[in-house]
């Protein structure tokens, strides 16, 4: 019971930290078919983002009394309710269980009057219970919804990434209102294949009412949208949860229908998806809620997905006046801005530096559980973190992902340690990315290549020595993360001595000056075009100039 409420606790703590960020400054996720990943598997990612320090959680195995509770606290830290516990509980890493099943969310918001604050259960605690109760995707989407049912869904809209391995489902849900019950949701499961993504606006719209092995929905889901004026099929219109529940805003269509843009755009090139809709174009036709990708797409891909500031695009946030002068992606708060009396609004990649912790999942259906599951987890910005790969079946975690305070530095911290790195690449990205890429690129690298030659060997203890591969994985995470952290701990301190005051070591340490671009050195004299100048007598006279 101890380990449960630690549990809860954390789940209040993000909460807190990451809710209060707003609905459409959070979060990305992508989801892969087994038939559209290059290997087989099935992959779901989720970027967790908002101005908190996460701490990564292991649950194990539990079996549990019965009349067993889990106390639920509001964000007071007052008991708000408990939830009854079931007979056995399953293993947790992270957002995935031992047998393999992966969640991730993004919060749409959708309409604020169905939020109830009667209700009992928020997502994230959810999601988390889902994960010690079930064993497959459709079990999941089960266990929510009879959770919600017996107990009151207290969250704003919900879009959730389920992945087993064998399916991938996507699940959006939202609530009745004060005093209401239950919650009203419909999910539809990932034709193989296909990939698709959400990121803090609705994507469900129309959907099948006879069909359970392919979507899954609430009773009530159409009539409350009537009973409230939602929805009126005087309109002519299939009903759609999205327009229902969600109607898309210019906000969130630039700052979150931009994000699935680019996860298409760059999953199949060939369609040439029009940024129309996600640029508010009138009558402009929303993006498909999945699509086939030009080519099966490996795990390095979808590392490449989640690190997207929309490069090679109208778009491209390395670019122009508001990269500086080193091509920076990052924008500060508030993305939407007004000035003059005109609204603006920041582009919102999927990469952003208010990420908190990232993974992406890897379900694979021909490998004992243990061995097929694999949590790739990172933290802070996904473009400068590193993945490591952490095995479902593991019991026990890197140290260094499991503290830290979001008030104190510590170099003990993973966390810190990517942040700092991070941070201090803003100063002169262009220059520094390439650094961070190069450690980057060898620390992934190696671990994508030792993943054959570890599950080769944790096969073969399998038919052996079952126990001996538990401790086997779970060395070997635990391991992987370590050293990530302090290879990153290396680069920050490299970098900080390579690029100080202003200028760049070269290769036999000497400090150079690298001044500005050409191109930014011309907008900067746009706007002061005569203060920089220097006067040109006395110049035929001068021997040399002072520096």
């Amino acid at each position: 019971m101890k380990k449960t409420r630690l549990f809860f606790a954390l789940c209040a703590f993000l909460l807190m930290s990451v809710g209060s960020q707003g609905a459409q400054d959070d979060c990305s996720s992508f989801l892969v078919t087994k038939g559209a990943s290059k290997d087989g598997s099935v992959m779901i990612t989720y970027t967790c983002d908002g101005e908190f320090l996460p701490h990564l959680e292991r649950i194990p195995s539990q079996d549990h009394e019965p009349g067993a509770t889990i106390p639920i606290t509001g964000r007071d830290g007052q008991v708000r309710g408990e939830v009854r516990q079931v007979p056995h509980t399953y293993a947790v890493v992270g957002l995935m269980n031992e047998f393999q099943l992966a969640i991730g969310e993004t919060t749409f918001g959708g309409r604020s009057e169905l939020r109830n604050p009667d209700g009992l259960l928020h997502y994230f605690m959810m999601m988390n219970l889902a994960l010690q109760r079930a064993k497959t995707a459709r079990e999941a989407i089960r266990v929510m919804a009879d959770l919600v049912e017996e107990y009151g869904y207290a969250s704003t809209g919900e879009s959730f990434s389920i992945a087993d391995p064998k399916e991938a489902w996507i699940m959006e849900m939202i609530g009745p209102g004060p005093g209401g019950k239950g919650a009203h949701w419909v999910a539809l499961k990932i034709p193989d294949g296909y990939v698709s993504g959400h990121a803090n606006m609705s994507r469900i719209g129309e959907f099948p009412l006879n069909d359970p092995e392919n979507c899954l929905v609430s009773p009530g889901v159409i009539s409350f949208a009537k009973e409230k004026g939602y929805y009126s099929e005087k309109s002519g219109k299939p009903f759609s949860f999205r327009d229902a529940y969600d109607p898309p805003k210019p906000s969130s269509l630039r700052t979150c229908a931009a994000r699935v843009w680019s996860m298409f755009r760059r999953s199949a090139p060939s369609q040439n998806l029009s940024p129309d809709f996600q640029r508010g174009a009138p009558d402009a036709k929303p993006y498909p809620l999945w699509i086939k990708p030009d080519r099966k797409l490996s795990l390095q891909d979808v590392m490449s997905i989640m690190r997207d500031h929309y490069e090679g695009t109208d778009f491209d946030m390395t670019k122009g006046i508001d990269a500086g002068p080193f091509g920076c992606p990052v924008r500060c708060r508030d993305l939407t801005w007004e000035l003059d009396g005109i609204t603006y609004s920041w582009e919102r990649p999927i990469s952003t530096q208010q990420t908190g912790f990232s993974f992406i999942s890897q379900s694979r259906a021909w490998l004992p559980d243990v061995i097929g599951g694999v949590y790739w987890y990172g933290v802070d910005d996904t473009y400068t973190t590193c993945y490591v790969p952490l095995y479902c079946g593991i019991q026990d975690l890197p140290d260094s992902f499991t503290v830290g305070d979001l008030q104190k530095f510590s170099w003990d911290s993973a966390w810190w340690v990517f942040n700092f790195v991070a941070n201090y690449a803003n100063l002169k990205y262009s220059y520094m990315v390439k650094d961070i890429q190069e450690v980057q690129s060898a620390l992934e690298g190696q671990a994508l290549s030792l993943q054959p030659i570890i599950e080769q060997t944790a096969l073969e203890l399998q038919k052996t020595d079952p126990k001996l591969l538990v401790r086997y994985l779970t060395n070997y995470s635990v391991g992987q993360g370590e050293q990530v952290v302090k290879r990153w701990r290396e680069l920050g301190e490299y970098l900080l001595t390579k690029y100080n005051d202003g200028y760049v070591k070269d290769e036999r340490g000497r400090p150079r000056g690298v001044g500005y671009p050409s191109e930014w050195l011309r907008e900067v004299l746009r706007s002061k075009p005569e203060q920089f100048k220097l006067p040109t007598w006395g110049e035929e006279k001068s021997e040399g100039r002072l520096h």
